[in-house]
């Protein structure tokens, strides 16, 4: 039998689970200095999201898409972008958004059911938050041609979890920006749960990395644990796609340490013992362990910063809090530049319950 082709998926890791380095870091993080300001956004992100876990349980948010456990994938992801670069987020990537300027009141005015919190005072060409599985995908696929197109050397840059990557939309995305040579990155973070569907039961590939080799993309497997591996895949694959050599497809392998959202149960269907063996790998306490050893964090430096964190978030959550709340017609005056007769019917019928008609 001949063979026609063979394929490799390299997997990228720096930083092991215990703090200590097991390759040699990239040139750029030689200096560990240079990981501080990245990790103190890590800790910002994650005390974000124990307040507006918070907020939800007293009844101040809506359903919301915790980030725990993902702070390195999504951190590094929005460091490696260039600000005229698009990101196609899903639900989690907070991080992210917040590193490319989105204001943490516009996240929770989303949560909360204010569609306002989509219209991001900067970065407003990044697309908004996506709840329907993967369609972000081809979103990014589409402004990646657009940047071909019109010889913008600017990259499209889209999230999805493990189980958005069994979607079809992935998939076109994939293939699209294969077929094209479009500057694109599909990053999957795969973080072994789709809500209650495990990684196992989703496909039978044995990475998902390798999803984008049928479309002709570079594939890449990440340590999405490892703040240094995440913004070294990104820049591998942000400098491909800049200097014209395609797309690429990174998976960044994490663990969901909260429930799929706070309208979840994950007690349901995993083992206690699956989550306290990935806390192990926590991205959190590995950094943590490693610039502390280089001098350059301590209890107390954390103790403060939390506390500055803190008092900033503050100020966002009553920004959120203080706004007026919008009419119950807002949700229908800017669906359609001329609404259709049903829309119309409803709308009136909504402002007759509140008994404003």
């Amino acid at each position: 039998m001949t063979v026609v082709a063979k394929f490799e998926i390299d997997y990228l890791q720096y930083l092991g689970p215990d703090g200590t380095p097991v390759a040699e870091f990239p040139e750029a993080f030689s200096d560990p200095a240079t990981l501080l300001p990245l990790f103190k956004q890590m800790l910002f992100v994650r005390t974000f999201d124990s307040k507006a876990i918070a907020l939800q349980r007293t009844g101040k948010l809506g359903t919301y898409a915790a980030c725990l456990g993902h702070e390195a994938t999504h951190v590094g992801i929005g460091a490696a972008m260039r600000p005229e670069d698009v990101f196609a987020p899903s639900y989690r990537e907070y991080g992210a958004q917040i590193m490319r300027g989105v204001q943490l009141r516009e996240i929770l005015m989303y949560w909360g059911g204010d569609e306002r919190g989509n219209d991001f005072q900067h970065q407003k060409h990044d697309f908004p938050w996506c709840v329907p599985i993967a369609t972000q995908c081809l979103h990014a696929a589409g402004a990646a041609l657009a940047f071909k197109l019109r010889k913008e050397p600017r990259v499209a840059v889209t999230c999805c979890g493990d189980g958005g990557s069994s979607k079809t939309d992935t998939y076109a995305a994939i293939n699209s920006a294969g077929a094209y040579a479009l500057p694109f990155v599909q990053c999957i973070v795969n973080n072994g749960w789709a809500i209650s569907v495990p990684r196992t039961a989703q496909t039978g590939a044995e990475t998902l990395a390798q999803k984008g080799l049928a479309g002709g993309l570079h594939c890449l497997q990440v340590d999405g644990n490892d703040l240094v591996a995440v913004l070294e895949g990104m820049r591998r694959a942000l400098e491909r796609a800049r200097n014209g050599e395609g797309g690429s497809v990174i998976e960044f392998m994490t663990y969901r340490l909260h429930d799929h959202t706070t309208a979840d149960d994950a007690r349901r269907y995993r083992d206690e013992a699956e989550v306290k063996d990935a806390w192990t790998r926590d991205p959190m306490t590995r950094l943590r362990t490693y610039l502390t050893a280089q001098n350059l964090w301590g209890e107390d430096r954390e103790k403060a910063w939390i506390a500055d964190c803190g008092q900033r978030i503050d100020v966002e959550i009553n920004a959120y809090l203080e706004l007026k709340v919008q009419p119950v017609e807002a949700m229908f005056d800017y669906l359609y530049a001329d609404p259709p007769p049903d829309l119309l019917e409803q709308r009136a019928k909504a402002i007759a319950a509140e008994g404003r008609a």
